[in-house]
């Protein structure tokens, strides 16, 4: 108290600049602090096992002494010393107090660690470290933020292949909606050999996310359309296969990804599911072999800018006639006139390939187009929750100017923001800390 009077001085309080003063007894309190936690934790020497432990290998590791390492934490920097072990069979020290207090392997405090995770799920690692040190006063590099969250990120991604149990955080609903997408990322050129992609000589500039989404939408607006229920929206995804061979033992690992997700949240257990998509085939896929029940829906948007594509490859791109071929289509989809509809794009199919496209995936999806039908049922029939998804768990972070990521990089990001937006990452921090503790 008497060094924070100190800096508050005698003047007036008029001749205070009190940005100024927030600042420097925010740093001062947390210094004082910091010493006291360092002081405390050097003082317990209860971390001494006696002169002998058992190691990790099985065998018996002997004390050599205390060992100091420097710690930043959210109260600054801490010199903490430890009781030091070493074992002679396997070659390797250890401090038995670094797995107590959550520092082994990192100089990093865990509650410094789940800030950092946090600036590094939301913005860029520079970002990051600015935020850091702007907010909390505490000074983390980039590097540090990158490798801290990626490192955190790789741990999120572990446990949600082996955390499968049904939660029951939220409410079991009416009806449960399920979406999937895909969207793509910059990667770095040696992630890029081999990929086959869009660009003119069939080689590829990004990698493909797959995501997985769950919502429910159990209230109506003016005109019966479904609208999303707040908090109810998770999210899971991956730079990773949605392909498999029809004679693979296996699920392919995005499939494997979703029926994880599904079971988390208790999607089987719906009195009624629906799985909503753009039209891709691998969509169709993994919705037959594992929700056979539930209702699929193309996403009407997808399905009304086919029609204007072939408008506009018919008529020219700006002409009127082109969005009046289209709108008139687009009504006779939205009253379920399916037949005229299918008439129309077929008579143009001599004209043009657009149409000819367009007619084999109406033909194909019309069961998934009963619009009419589902709209009664007060079903929804857009993945705007999806294309969000896309945009919010993936765009906005990893498809910013500049960036290009590694696989591995990329899913351990991608790992950590789909944790933080679902609202799942506490769960982790505590299943984290019971298993250091233990």
């Amino acid at each position: 108290m008497q060094e924070i009077e100190t800096l508050l001085g005698r003047q007036a309080v008029e001749d205070l600049d009190l940005e100024a003063l927030e600042l420097a007894v925010r740093q001062q309190v947390l210094q004082l602090a910091g010493a006291a936690v360092e002081q405390r934790l050097n003082a317990d020497r209860g971390d001494e096992r006696g002169s002998r432990t058992r190691c990790g290998c099985g065998q018996e590791a002997r004390l050599v002494g205390r060992r100091s390492k420097q710690v930043q934490s959210v109260l600054g920097p801490l010199q903490l010393e430890r009781a030091y072990y070493y074992c002679s069979s396997c070659g390797h020290g250890f401090c038995p107090r670094d797995g107590h207090l959550g520092i082994e392997n990192t100089s990093l405090s865990p509650a410094l660690t789940r800030m950092v995770g946090t600036v590094g799920a939301m913005v860029s690692f520079q970002e990051g470290s600015e935020l850091l040190t702007e907010l909390a006063g505490v000074a983390v590099d980039a590097k540090q933020v990158e490798r801290t969250a990626e490192a955190l990120g790789k741990q999120i991604a572990e446990d949600e292949r082996h955390c499968t149990q049904p939660s029951h955080a939220l409410a079991l609903p009416q009806t449960l909606y399920l979406g999937m997408d895909g969207t793509g990322i910059p990667l770095r050129a040696e992630e890029l050999v081999g990929r086959t992609g869009k660009q003119p000589d069939g080689s590829a500039k990004t990698g493909e996310v797959k995501l997985c989404t769950i919502w429910s939408a159990e209230s109506l607006d003016e005109e019966g359309t479904p609208i999303r229920d707040e908090g109810s929206v998770t999210y899971s995804a991956a730079l990773e296969s949605a392909c498999t061979l029809d004679t693979a033992a296996a699920r392919s690992p995005f499939a494997q990804r979703v029926w994880r997700e599904a079971t988390r949240r208790r999607f089987c257990q719906a009195p009624r599911t629906a799985v909503l998509g753009d039209g891709a085939l691998w969509i169709w896929n993994i919705a037959d072999d594992q929700f056979p029940d539930a209702t699929q829906i193309v996403d009407r948007y997808h399905a009304k800018q086919y029609l204007s594509d072939v408008g506009k490859a018919l008529y020219g791109p700006t002409t009127p006639r082109a969005s009046q071929w289209a709108e008139r289509r687009k009504q006779e989809l939205d009253t379920g006139r399916f037949r005229a509809l299918l008439n129309a794009i077929r008579r143009q199919v001599p004209r043009s390939d657009e149409a000819r496209r367009c007619l084999h995936y109406f033909q194909t999806n019309r069961e998934r187009m009963r619009y009419p039908e589902f709209h009664a049922q007060g079903l929804c029939t857009s993945t705007g929750v999806v294309e969000a998804g896309c945009k919010v768990a993936i765009g906005t972070r990893l498809k910013r100017a500049g960036m290009h990521w590694t696989v591995q990089g990329s899913n351990a990001i991608i790992a950590l923001r789909c944790s933080k937006l679902s609202g799942r990452f506490q769960d982790f921090w505590e299943r984290r800390s019971e298993r250091r503790a233990a």
